[in-house]
């Protein structure tokens, strides 16, 4: 199976390509969210020669020089990006009784024809979503203090506690232990950097300035609400959520719509419980492993680098693993 790290659906209007989704236009009220096997870390997509689309003509290599931008030779790790929407669409259901979601369908058949038509391209990895207003920061949610060195909401908040006692400028109690369970879970706010750019973790205080203070207390609570059930839920199912992001818009009546992917092995930390040992790093199901691969070659952090067979490999069997431990059943690859 090979990776699909662009796609290319030239009668929908492309609005954006992320480090991971690609963004379509579908109408006025929908849009057409398809998750690739691009990889990233430390806000970093990594690279390699791409594999995925054929090239015939002039025509089509100057279509592939647009495409490819700004991952130019992105490989990634094939069938990812089917678990991610498969995994979403599995808790997306599962929340359907406690927030308002953004999710239609995954269901190419209940897709408009207009996007069918790319059925071969975005089987098992696409969603149709409702269009929202997106707010400009990422709910992030931590159960357990845990976190090494590096950019973004997942590299910082251990280091950051053996520096100053604090998480996000928030004091903690002293004596805490890598990897110790927060006694309730903590809200911790991040911006939503431009591609390239790294988020910042903001202390909650700074988020009513950004979007209000009735959507500030809203989205604090709801996060909290929604990782505490998942913690819950996956806690019966042997894995550990030690932190989570989550993205929220509003609709036209400004309420709360949770969006975007939903508890990933991209946007979450997942540990295995058997394996849980209080003051040390935990082994986990997510991008862990590829981020200590790239600690051990002195990654930079700024360029993409090409990845070992045994890195994607073994990558992709943690992502099937979480998938098939939390579902109860395996992925459609």
């Amino acid at each position: 199976m090979a990776a699909l790290t662009n796609t290319d659906c030239p009668s929908l209007e492309l609005l954006a390509r992320g480090k991971v989704r690609d963004l379509y236009a579908v109408d006025d009220r929908t849009l057409l969210f398809v998750a690739t096997d691009r990889i990233s870390a430390f806000d970093v997509v990594m690279k390699n020669i791409p594999t995925n689309i054929e090239v015939s003509s002039t025509e089509d290599e100057d279509r592939l020089l647009m495409l490819e931008s700004p991952f130019p030779i992105a490989k990634g790790i094939p069938g990812k990006g089917k678990i991610l929407t498969q995994i979403s669409d599995f808790w997306f259901d599962l929340f359907k009784d406690t927030v308002p979601h953004h999710l239609i369908t995954c269901n190419v058949d209940e897709m408009p024809a207009s996007v069918q038509q790319y059925r071969s391209q975005i089987e098992g990895r696409a969603m149709l979503v409702k269009k929202l207003k997106i707010l400009p920061v990422e709910a992030i949610v931590r159960g357990y203090i845990s976190g090494g060195i590096g950019f973004g909401w997942q590299g910082s908040a251990w280091s950051e506690y053996q520096k100053k006692g604090t998480m996000c400028d928030m004091p903690l109690p002293a004596g805490l232990q890598e990897s110790e369970e927060f006694p309730a879970a903590v809200f911790t706010p991040s911006t939503k950097a431009e591609m390239g750019d790294h988020d910042e973790n903001i202390h909650p205080d700074k988020l009513p300035a950004i979007i209000g203070d009735k959507l500030a207390k809203e989205l604090a609570d709801l996060a909290v609400k929604l990782y505490t059930k998942a913690r819950n839920y996956a806690k019966e199912k042997g894995i550990i959520i030690a932190d989570t992001k989550f993205e929220f818009g509003v609709d036209a009546d400004n309420t709360l719509v949770l969006a975007d992917e939903v508890l990933t092995p991209d946007s979450s930390r997942f540990w295995p419980a058997d394996k849980y040992t209080l003051g040390k790093g935990q082994p986990s199901y997510d991008k862990q492993y590829l981020r200590d691969y790239l600690t051990s070659i002195n990654f930079d952090k700024t360029t993409g680098v090409e990845l070992p067979s045994s890195v994607i490999d073994n990558t992709m069997e943690k992502y099937v693993e979480a998938f098939t431990i939390l579902t109860g059943k395996a992925p459609i690859l």
